[in-house]
């Protein structure tokens, strides 16, 4: 038989996969003694079956109703009992962090009958109405699927009536006329009546937990996190504490370090007379740890020194939920807390600093990811702004964009290019398809703690919460700021979550302090610090090296500043555009042998400049020259223009003669499907004195740097080989010009040639192409264009959007390597390349070479080198190491 339920001693931190995150962490607590309170815990397993089969799996009710009975008799009540009824929480707990996306039931177990119960046992009536109406309100929303919205404007209706903001406010007979209207409405939105039978409430809220994991909101996160679809999550059943019971009670959400800015102390929110889900939704506006302790200090010493306990015992900082009654602290959740990418690399150096962890550990805790988002813009501190509030700092970063008040709204327009500042009250689960598009996010309640705090730090969005002076109308589409203006949907406004500030229209950037450092300058900020350590730890920790894809001597010395230890790519066809087009056309249109030598002749010193200074700007390091590679038709005007303009130049008389033979070569060159035509080495044998130019113009640019005292590697790149042969007829070109201008020149110029490998025959006959090839790049651009079949251009703005929500693809083959398709042929072409030349140097210059999870691969498969942009350098230094690590 299998086991679905556990009690909360029966497991212990590390069985997230079967406990879910939550249950794990739970489980950890009260092995460790903490105060929790008891419960017992769904198996992820008893998801899974339930969603495969549609319903239950076999056992399961008699499991739970066995669990139930013991948590009954541990706290001395049963549930839902008419005079002292035990009323419990139904939590959701997937094995990884998915902060509001699925769905939580707080007080099961109340109805008619033992809410009087709750009332007389407490006594404490108003604490039992305000619970009964919180029960009605999730289960009408969670459960049975009613739009969350009727609730809360039943709330707000119901207090501005009684001429309040606060909710507190409302008495026991106000609490039970919301009572009766919450009814009302589930009784008009679902035809059947709020259910009276707790075990009944029990069943349909842990259903209810089950389908969540499959909600749009939870899917949509899911992909965006990269989390695997099949995980299913745990149900948690707890035995409910009450922080409002009245002044003398509170829920809270705290972090033993701040997960902002990564600072050294406890922060946190505290929220008298309120349960948890207060906190989290921001509803209303909560005080500090530290005011905490002016009004329960017994409890808030006890809290800091668990906070202290389970920072030592996780070893990592700790986000942690909790609940006093009646001046009684008791422990709801812990885990690793999520943290913005400045927090995260603060953190890891000061916990290595503190003997928590070593270095190793630290790089680990750190990703290429949050280091590209530390080297986004900032305000410019110098420039003039117009500012409009002050709230919580909740995601640092700078937005600048127009407000807009509903994720729909973000959504259309985020769709249509513009830059867009969502504003709420308080974000909720369902706004989450707005925050993923968003520049960033604003609230005028919560705290750090609050939804839309922690969703925007998991997903690196700027945020700010808690802006008070600003009264939001999301029906209007405005916010108005006190004893100040009016802001209204489409006007632009920034945020800066790193001081929490809102300012009237956009606020110049400036480049960030990382930035700022790998340009080389002298930055003493504790972020830097902090980067400075782990990104020379990852330097040397790692044994793949990290080249850059540069073009021109001024991106090959910003990459050489940024750490890049040569080039990977350099796309010598971008040499060829702007005022050089021209020469390009008079070699096309060239009618015999003499007119290609003369436009050849006028386009050689060009190129040989330009090698010179990107050789000049990487002295001492490799530099790897793809010779050019599109069809040439794309350096001609365009046919259907072209035509036209002749046409009428014909109808008025003007006939271009030259214009005729473009024309014409234009024609003769056209091809219907140009990334399978003539282009790479095809071109380079079918106009074999293209590539020599080339080759000359890189080899005499070689020999300049050498006579002047440099040191240069230049390493000449075929590009779209299929077979060996084409190799050997382009190499035996290049060694006899080669050998020209090494006489010519006097000297020896030592250099490579190779083949970029981007075809799926080449990786197939890698073994055969090895004999011919200094080197292997792998253009993993093409390269994916090519295994899939669909040209990138055409396809990412029509289906993939279609294949990203159906799970065909978990992310785009062209952000993220397909490790199983591509990368299996990048695999077999390094190693057979490998088995026939043991010194074949093996690289990648595709996109992929800046991306996290595909360094780890390359590193796996034993490449010597990664390319990316010359921004992404870091990010690759980061990562090189980071999975050298393991």
């Amino acid at each position: 038989m299998v086991t679905y339920v556990y009690d909360f001693a029966q497991g212990n931190k590390d069985e997230k996969d079967l406990l879910g995150g939550k249950g794990a962490n739970l489980a950890e607590m009260t092995n460790l003694g903490l105060p929790v309170p008891p419960g017992f815990t769904i198996s992820t397993e008893a998801c899974r079956a339930y969603l495969k089969n549609g319903g239950e799996p076999d056992g399961l009710a008699d499991e739970v109703s066995a669990h139930l009975k013991s948590l009954e008799e541990a706290m001395g009540r049963s549930l839902g009992a008419p005079g002292d009824p035990l009323l419990v929480s139904v939590r959701s707990g997937a094995k990884f962090s998915m902060p509001g996306m699925m769905e939580t039931v707080l007080n099961v177990g109340l109805n008619d009958e033992s809410v009087q119960g709750l009332a007389r046992s407490s006594d404490n009536p108003r604490f039992a109405y305000d619970s009964y109406r919180r029960l009605l309100q999730m289960f009408g929303s969670t459960v049975l699927g009613i739009e969350g919205e009727t609730f809360r404007d039943a709330l707000d209706d119901l207090k501005k009536e009684r001429g309040t903001t606060a909710d507190t406010d409302l008495g026991v007979e106000d609490l039970q006329e919301l009572i009766e209207t919450y009814k009302a409405i589930i009784e008009k939105e679902t035809g059947r009546s709020f259910p009276q039978e707790p075990r009944e409430q029990l069943d349909l809220a842990v259903r209810a937990v089950f389908d969540s994991w499959n909600t749009d909101r939870a899917v949509l996160y899911r992909r965006q996190e990269q989390i695997p679809e099949d995980l299913g999550t745990a149900v948690n059943v707890q035995a409910m504490v009450f922080g409002n019971f009245g002044m003398d009670s509170g829920s809270g959400v705290c972090f033993t370090r701040d997960p902002a800015s990564g600072d050294q102390g406890v922060y946190g929110d505290y929220l008298q007379n309120a349960q948890g889900e207060d906190v989290v939704a921001g509803i209303r506006n909560t005080v500090s740890l530290a005011d905490m302790a002016e009004v329960d200090k017994r409890s808030h010493d006890e809290l800091l020194a668990i906070m202290t306990k389970l920072e030592q015992h996780y070893r990592d900082m700790c986000d942690i939920e909790f609940t006093v009654e009646r001046g009684k602290l008791w422990m709801l959740q812990t885990r690793v807390g999520k943290r913005t990418p400045e927090a995260a690399f603060r953190i890891a150096v000061h916990m290595a600093d503190e003997g928590l962890i070593d270095m190793d550990e630290a790089l680990g805790r750190v990703t290429g990811e949050q280091l590209a988002n530390l080297m986004f813009p900032r305000f410019d501190e110098k420039a003039e702004r117009t500012l409009l509030a002050k709230g919580m700092n909740a995601s640092p970063g700078a937005a600048v964009g127009k407000a807009v008040f509903d994720w729909a709204t973000a959504v259309e327009w985020a769709d249509r290019g513009e830059d867009v500042i969502l504003v709420r009250k308080e974000t909720t689960p369902d706004d989450l398809h707005g925050m993923m598009v968003a520049r960033g996010v604003l609230t005028s309640r919560g705290g750090k703690t609050s939804h839309a705090a922690v969703v925007a730090r998991g997903m690196g969005r700027t945020c700010v919460c808690g802006a008070e002076a600003l009264d939001v109308d999301a029906r209007e589409g405005l916010f108005a700021v006190r004893n100040g203006p009016t802001v209204h949907e489409g006007d632009v406004i920034s945020i800066d979550g790193s001081t929490g500030e809102v300012f009237l229209g956009a606020v110049p950037v400036t480049p960030s302090s990382v930035v700022r450092y790998f340009e080389g300058e002298d930055v003493d900020e504790p972020l830097v610090g902090a980067v400075r350590r782990l990104i020379e730890h990852a330097d040397a920790s790692r044994r793949m090296k990290v080249r850059t894809n540069a073009d021109t001597a001024e991106d090959a010395a910003r990459a050489r500043r940024f750490g890049a230890q040569g080039i990977g790519l350099c796309r010598t066809e971008h040499m060829f555009l702007g005022e050089r087009r021209q020469l390009v056309e008079n070699l096309i249109v060239a009618e015999d042998y003499d007119g290609q030598e003369a436009a050849l002749a006028e386009l050689l010193p060009l190129q040989r400049q330009d090698f010179i200074d990107i050789f000049e700007a990487m002295d001492g390091l490799p530099v790897t020259i793809r010779l050019i590679d599109p069809p040439l038709h794309e350096f001609l005007p365009d046919l259907t223009e072209l035509s036209v303009a002749l046409a009428i130049a014909d109808s008025r008389g003007q006939r271009k003669k030259r214009d005729r033979k473009l024309l014409a070569a234009v024609q003769r060159l056209h091809e219907q499907n140009p990334m399978l035509g003539l282009r790479g080495v095809r071109l380079g044998i079918a106009i074999p004195h293209l590539f020599s130019m080339q080759a000359r113009a890189i080899l005499e640019a070689a020999a300049t740097r050498l006579k002047a005292g440099g040191d240069v590697l230049p390493e000449i790149m075929i590009p779209l080989v299929a077979t060996v042969r084409e190799l050997d007829i382009v190499r035996a070109q290049i060694a006899e010009v080669a050998a020209a201008v090494e006489e010519e020149q006097g000297i020896e110029i030592p250099h490579l040639v190779g083949t970029m490998i981007e075809l799926p025959r080449a990786a197939m006959t890698a073994g055969k192409i090895a004999g011919s090839a200094d080197f292997f790049s792998f253009g993993t651009n093409d390269l994916t264009q090519m295994t899939w079949g669909f040209s990138r251009d055409d396809v990412e703005a029509s289906f993939f959007s279609t294949y990203l929500e159906q799970g065909i693809f978990p992310v785009s083959p062209f952000e993220s390597l397909d490790t199983e398709g591509v990368g299996a042929l990048v695999r077999k072409a390094s190693e057979s390349g490998r088995a026939v030349n043991d010194k074949l140097k093996l690289g990648v210059c595709g996109e992929h070479g800046g991306d996290p999870a595909s360094i780890h691969f390359f590193d796996e498969v034993g490449l010597d080198y990664v390319s990316c942009s010359p921004f992404r350098v870091p990010v690759a230094r980061l990562e090189a190491g980071r999975s050298a690590l393991g």
